[in-house]
């Protein structure tokens, strides 16, 4: 899993990956026997991490892209949101703006460091309704039945055990919430995610799609998802399969 990233225009972001996929090494293919646990391994590879500095906040705020992301999420204000991958806290940062003062936000990364910058941050921006906390990569670690969305963007095609992590997620999420996946649409070891597959990886773990936007201000397109009936035992869920 990684810090939240995303495009400003396709030419940046195409030269942004081709260099930080050297930098991060080769995607991982995972062995098809491979379990994280009980959990199945991902019938697909896996996108290195790489440095969690996208863009300038000034461009992509020239393009709305966090205004239009969380329109279209439907996060409004008094919300409890989860900033998964958050890195240095492009999103929190507004993210807390929209939730206001009766708001919560929880920022979470999984690298120490990144972590740590994050809360200077926030201490620094004295944005009382952020909480940042460390997570681990295949296990959000977030509190049960305490959010209205948690929003990952350009993060997913990083997770090396979606399911586990789908699985681990789930009971966090409020009756009405939603969990808001932004990605772009090229293979996973391409920095991105195929809109089918993360539908098909998702139904696995017994959420439901609510909705799908293209987002080129983000640079890929927005999914939303909702748990929808018993969440399946770990042995019982089937990998998707890609050709």
């Amino acid at each position: 899993m990684v810090r939240g990233r995303r495009s400003i225009r396709r030419v940046t972001l195409t030269a942004f990956l081709l260099v930080s996929a050297c930098d991060g090494g080769p995607a991982r293919v995972p062995d098809r026997t491979e379990k994280a646990g009980p959990f199945p391994a991902p019938d697909r590879p896996v996108a290195p991490v790489v440095s969690s500095r996208w863009s300038t906040e000034e461009e992509r705020d020239r393009l709305n892209e966090a205004g239009e992301v969380m329109a279209k999420a439907g996060i409004r204000r008094g919300m409890t949101v989860a900033d998964i991958g958050a890195g240095e806290g492009y999103y929190t940062i507004r993210l807390a703006a929209r939730v206001g003062k009766d708001g919560r936000v929880l920022a979470e990364d999984i690298i120490p460091a990144v972590r740590d910058t994050l809360a200077l941050r926030v201490a620094r921006e004295r944005l009382e309704s952020v909480s940042v906390r460390l997570g681990a990569p295949n296990d959000p670690k977030l509190p049960d039945a305490s959010f209205d969305r948690v929003v990952m963007v350009h993060m997913y095609h990083e997770i090396e055990q979606p399911y586990e992590f789908l699985w681990q997620m789930r009971p966090s999420l409020r009756p009405d919430g939603l969990v808001v996946v932004v990605d772009a649409d090229r293979a996973t070891q391409n920095h991105g995610t195929p809109p089918a597959l993360l539908k098909c990886e998702f139904a696995a773990v017994g959420y439901v799609q609510v909705g799908t936007y293209d987002m080129p201000s983000a640079g890929g397109y927005l999914a939303t998802f909702r748990p929808q009936g018993p969440r399946p035992e770990p042995g019982a869920i089937k990998p998707c399969r890609i050709s």
